[in-house]
């Protein structure tokens, strides 16, 4: 089997050479390309989580309460929000790697910057939100630029795979390591040290990319009008758009996810560290801990539904797991030990994760290649737009109904928005009309995307 990057016939792993099929998770790794991204992938997840953790932590540590906390949160999600739709844009015309390696020189620069400022003892929170603010912009140009790669660098039957092993490594490194070596970092020195931790580790993730493949755009980018980028740009946004609001199951899933935001988002990230501060007594090795078992069990969701085959009903599955993920709030409500948001904690990881799994491959097979840059950002668009509401609302809430009671609403409400989507949007049905499990008489993703996408192009005329 060649390299589809390379086309080194030599570029095999031992499994393959000797003729014996490698399990489905680890088949994406016969590519080399693909083996390089995964190095720089975990070193990158690695950094984020580190950062996170010494984040909140720096905050907490200058005398900062839930509300500069939200500052900061919320400073971030507005960096996401403000560029998400144009950066789009950028990765359906600029080779996503180039995008990339700007995005991760960002981040390395926003955590050198914080980590001088913490280790002299100069951090104000507004420093913090000045940098969470241009890593959070970063952020919003890698996720549509990374979705739109991937499928350029492995053979479409390795995606689900691909998905399902970097679901695993986000939490596990990002949600597990990274915290827990933040919270040792911290408790043993500073969170500036941690911060510091960060930076180099980020570093170490721009050289592992450095040696990744250049692809070109997949899309023909011929006849544009050079001398017109905003309509150009315009035009792109539009068609995105359109194919957004005529496509049932990414409008409803979109607008589910959206609302899930809104309701979850602000207490898990703003709120707990101060539910196992306040009323359960812990510090941050307590908030690691509780981060480690969400990415442990992400990571296991992640591994176990990438190991298997698309699911049949994979748009009802999805939803409703994501509904479900939710519900262990109701134990963060009730707890009075830190063990409880432990396995609670373990519980919401899997549940999130592993519909993840099949949502990216969902996107990458569905939607055209030309468009994917843009649907991957407004994916992350409209599943952000609502953050910093959530993000700046969560204190406020916590403060009129109480902490537990806020936790109570996110567990409970995000599991009647799930049933509305599927019923609203009739994915039952769409499921079976557009089956995608390989190998079973499924109609091919070349048939699916024409379907999806015919009245786009029909309106681009």
């Amino acid at each position: 089997m060649t390299d589809p990057i390379t086309g080194d016939p030599a570029d095999t792993i031992g499994d393959q050479a000797t003729g014996r099929r490698l399990p489905r998770f680890l088949q994406p790794f016969r590519t080399r390309g693909y083996r390089r991204l995964a190095v720089a992938l975990v070193l990158s997840s690695f950094a984020s989580g580190v950062w996170i953790v010494a984040l909140v932590w720096e905050v907490i540590g200058i005398g900062g309460n839930e509300s500069d906390v939200a500052l900061v949160a919320t400073a971030s999600a507005l960096g996401m929000l403000v560029p998400a739709l144009i950066a789009g844009v950028v990765a359906d015309r600029v080779p996503q790697k180039r995008i990339l390696l700007a995005v991760a020189s960002v981040e390395l620069l926003g955590m050198a910057v914080v980590a001088a400022l913490a280790l002299t003892g100069h951090t104000q929170v507004w420093h913090l939100m000045i940098v969470a603010f241009g890593t959070g912009v970063g952020m919003s140009f890698y996720y549509p630029a990374y979705s739109a790669w991937l499928p350029a660098l492995v053979p479409e039957e390795d995606l689900m795979a691909v998905n399902g092993f970097e679901g695993m490594v986000r939490p596990a490194i990002g949600q597990a390591i990274g915290p827990a070596v933040a919270g040792a970092a911290i408790a043993a020195m500073s969170p500036g040290a941690a911060v510091a931790i960060a930076a180099g580790a980020a570093g170490l993730g721009i050289l592992a990319l450095l040696t990744v493949p250049l692809t070109a755009v997949r899309r023909d980018l011929t006849g544009d009008d050079d001398a017109r980028p905003v309509a150009q740009a315009w035009r792109d946004v539009r068609e995105g758009f359109a194919y957004m609001v005529r496509t049932p199951w990414l409008l409803a899933t979109l607008l589910f996810a959206s609302a899930m935001v809104l309701v979850m988002m602000g207490p898990l990230e703003v709120l707990t560290p101060f539910l196992i501060k306040n009323e359960l007594g812990g510090d941050a090795s307590g908030h690691a801990s509780v981060l480690a078992a969400f990415g442990i069990g992400g990571a296991i969701g992640s591994f176990a539904m990438g190991s298997i085959k698309m699911p049949r009903r994979y748009l009802t599955a999805m939803n409703l797991m994501w509904g479900a993920a939710c519900l262990p709030f109701v134990l963060y409500a009730v707890a009075s030990q830190l063990w409880v948001l432990v396995v609670a904690g373990f519980v919401l990881g899997a549940l999130f994760s592993a519909p993840m799994v099949i949502w990216g491959t969902l996107l990458q097979r569905r939607v055209p290649p030309e468009l994917l840059g843009r649907v991957a950002s407004l994916d992350f668009f409209v599943s952000v737009s609502l953050m910093p509401v959530s993000m700046a609302l969560a204190a406020p809430v916590a403060q009129a109904i109480g902490l537990r009671n806020t936790f109570l609403v996110a567990g409970l409400l995000p599991v009647v928005l799930a049933a509305i989507a599927i019923v609203a949007a009739r994915l039952p049905a769409d499921e079976i009309a557009h089956p995608l499990r390989d190998g079973e008489g499924a109609e091919s993703a070349e048939d699916v995307r024409a379907a999806d996408s015919a009245v786009v192009v029909d309106e681009a005329g």
